[in-house]
């Protein structure tokens, strides 16, 4: 076995201890009385997100100390987060301690730890464990994703007017022209089912599983998205960004499918509204 799979799967390992340690977390304010503030209109962070975050930052430093790190609750500006993608040789975890803090603040059961260790820029490992559903979704680079132990293969979906697709609308739709909602339209016309759940991470594991068949979203940040892009990739989907480059955790933007057909399909639609 090659020595960087052996390292990855040693990191897969930890990965899946943390998430679920902070699921643990997570589970025991569940139905308490817990903080909120907002960042913005409709962006919210809970005192469940920054005690998952401070378990989750905590293991990482004692465990992987050599490694970066990239969090969402510590991660303050676009600068940050470029500087730590363009380091091309650096190891970064990139975690989002409680994707779907809305859903969580609302008792809305669909959440979940995200976990990606990411190398040259890319994932290699990632990790997304739901602990309301004991859902813990995996992959490495290579050797495939897996539910609970269980091999995952997307649904091969090709055509657009078959496929359940979801998506997500930016936390500044509120201020910004581009909020999404005319491309949400526009599949809504055109695939037979669109669902907006509100966690980007579980959106994409799901698609990885075949329960979903593409996914697409704007204005996301590299901790939504960068382990359930692994877990698409490694389940025989197809991903990038809306202009077809692998440059989506930089710009943040993500199209999905379960075939390239499919993803063919979507691109030319969100192009007809660019």
């Amino acid at each position: 076995m090659p020595d960087h799979i052996s390292q990855w799967e040693a990191d897969l390992a930890v990965a899946r201890q943390i998430a679920e340690g902070a699921g643990d977390i997570i589970k025991s304010y569940w139905g308490q009385d817990f903080s909120i503030e907002h960042k913005g209109v409709v962006d919210l962070v809970s005192e469940v997100d920054l005690a998952a975050e401070a378990y989750l930052l905590q293991q990482l430093a004692q465990r992987r100390p050599k490694d970066l790190i990239m969090a969402e609750e510590s991660a303050h500006d676009s600068d940050y987060i470029q500087k730590h993608l363009q380091t091309d040789a650096a190891r970064i975890w990139c975690i989002d301690p409680l994707d779907g803090t809305t859903n969580f603040s609302h008792g809305f059961p669909h959440f979940c730890v995200s976990i990606a260790l990411l190398e040259g820029g890319l994932p290699k490992v990632g990790v997304i464990h739901d602990p309301i559903k004991a859902f813990t979704f995996y992959a490495i680079k290579g050797q495939g994703a897996y539910l609970n132990g269980k091999r995952l293969q997307v649904s091969q979906q090709e055509q657009l007017e078959r496929a359940l697709l979801a998506t997500g609308f930016p936390y500044d739709r509120h201020t910004s022209e581009h909020d999404n909602v005319q491309q949400a339209r526009a599949f809504l016309k055109r695939c037979q089912g669109l669902r907006r759940a509100g966690a980007a991470a579980l959106d994409l594991a799901y698609v990885a599983a075949g329960w979903l068949d593409g996914y697409w979203e704007y204005k996301l940040k590299p901790w939504d998205i960068a382990a359930g892009a692994l877990m698409v990739e490694e389940a025989g989907g197809i991903i990038s960004d809306t202009d077809h480059r692998q440059d989506y955790l930089a710009q943040g933007t993500m199209v999905s499918a379960a075939s390239q057909e499919l993803h063919n399909a979507m691109l030319h639609c969100l192009r007809e509204l660019s």
